[in-house]
């Protein structure tokens, strides 16, 4: 929750489909924040 807070508690838009874009651009943009700090799992045997 920290990170969408980072981004703004509410939802600017009054449209409901306008509120799911918006809700689906913050959770790309947390996703392309968060990629560089997950490690790659990679098979060794």
């Amino acid at each position: 929750m920290r990170c969408l807070k980072a981004f703004g508690e509410r939802i600017m838009a009054r449209d409901p489909d306008r509120q799911a874009a918006e809700i689906h651009i913050r959770a790309a943009l947390i996703n392309r924040f968060n990629a560089p700090g997950t490690a790659d799992i990679v098979r060794v045997a």
